[in-house]
């Protein structure tokens, strides 16, 4: 790395009573996934069994996502739910998914809101049919305006800020923020947070996040138009990861830092060909969006009032802390 300072780590505490234990099924991923669920639970809840609905806008392969249904199915098998899991990134096929947990009268639903107003029909749905629905993830801006009941997740905005405000640190001048879907909301807010906390100039393209290929040529061609970008910022770790190659491949001098974690990407950290990423802890998001709607049916809480997000990131993995993560990461729950 060229440049040698390093920022002290910023850390993200949360504390989660747990009143039960219990054993669960998930419709996906069949008896491996169940077995990483279960694995991690304590015992079994008393509680008669629930079925939650979690669906997704994730796209296929985009392994973040097994993170947050790790952290779900550890829930549901603590809390003796049935975990119904779907996703499609077209925001109009995830409402009809919405539509479909609706008809199938599910006991609670936990959503992403990466595209609110396409949400915003099917979750007043549910509603009227008395079904909670909780946010998670995506729509921290939205999910009041959209009638959830409570939010995890984290401040896409406020994150982009404290990211541009340490690459400052860093001593970057010239950063590429990289956004993998155009319009939704989350990246979009991570990006501007990135221009207004950063003290130097930020660039930002759009790149075919479904089509890695095309990201690496895209982000290539960037930088060998452009010699004067120093910082290239991602909003993933595969596509971090993928950046990393681009930097090589332009003969570049710029460093990469990124949104997000996962495997490979922690051990990119550890030898120093990411500089830095920022944990938003996904897992913890699809355990507390699930666990929240047992504690709702059963003892009638609410996290945050239902006027607060309950914050999960952002929390800062480099090479000061990286190694504790990384065997939280092997497990494959970081």
């Amino acid at each position: 790395m060229h440049r040698n300072h390093r920022a002290a780590a910023l850390t993200a505490t949360v504390l989660v009573g747990a009143l039960f234990a219990a054993g669960c099924s998930s419709s996906h991923g069949g008896k491996k996934s169940e077995e990483g669920g279960a694995a991690v639970s304590a015992g079994k809840a008393t509680t008669p069994r629930m079925t939650v609905a979690m669906i997704t806008h994730a796209s296929p392969g985009d392994t973040f996502w097994d993170l947050i249904r790790k952290g779900a199915q550890a829930a549901a098998a603590k809390d003796n739910i049935k975990l119904v899991y779907s996703s499609d990134p077209n925001a109009g096929n995830q409402a009809n998914l919405v539509q479909n947990a609706i008809d199938q009268k599910v006991d609670g639903i936990a959503l992403t809101a990466a595209k609110p107003q396409a949400m915003k029909g099917v979750v007043a749905k549910a509603e009227a049919a008395g079904i909670p629905v909780v946010g998670f993830n995506s729509g921290v801006g939205d999910w009041k305006k959209l009638g959830m009941l409570e939010y995890f997740g984290q401040d896409e905005n406020i994150a982009g800020q404290a990211f541009g405000r340490r690459l400052g640190r860093l001593g970057a001048k010239h950063a590429l923020c990289v956004i993998q879907e155009q319009g939704q909301v989350a990246l979009e807010a991570r990006c501007a947070g990135l221009k207004k906390g950063f003290s130097g100039k930020t660039d930002t393209i759009y790149v075919n996040g479904t089509d890695m290929p095309s990201v690496k040529s895209t982000i290539t061609a960037k930088l060998k138009q452009d010699s004067s970008i120093d910082q290239v910022v991602t909003l993933g770790a595969p596509f971090a990861l993928t950046a990393v190659q681009s930097v090589s491949d332009a003969g570049s001098k710029a460093e990469v830092a990124t949104f997000d974690l996962n495997k490979d990407l922690v051990k990119a950290v550890q030898d120093g060909s990411v500089e830095f990423a920022v944990d938003q802890q996904p897992y913890l998001q699809g355990y507390l969006a699930v666990d929240a709607l047992w504690l709702y049916k059963y003892n009638g809480n609410f996290s945050g009032g239902s006027t607060a997000p309950v914050l999960t990131g952002p929390a800062f993995i480099d090479k000061s802390n990286v190694d504790k993560v990384a065997e939280f990461a092997a497990k494959g729950t970081r």
